[in-house]
């Protein structure tokens, strides 16, 4: 998406969020400034989480149940 696209997006939010009620404001005043993070070249939330190291000390290397042997109680 280019920039003026997500400019007009941000403004078209704050407009509305100015003659919403207060749970629908809060909501286009988020998705405003997701727009205007995307703006920034901020990456979102869940991009910043998938960069997370899988490698964890301690965590098991096997699962520790299978699909094909039913649910995790063993049934």
């Amino acid at each position: 998406m280019d920039e003026s696209f997500l400019k007009e997006h941000a403004a078209r939010c704050r407009s509305l969020a100015n003659k919403a009620d207060e749970f629908t404001k809060r909501r286009l005043l988020d998705l405003a400034s997701r727009y205007e993070n995307r703006l920034r070249g901020q990456a979102s939330r869940a991009s910043r989480l998938i960069k997370l190291p899988y490698d964890l000390p301690g965590a098991p290397s096997e699962p520790l149940w299978s699909a094909e042997f039913g649910d995790r109680n063993g049934s």
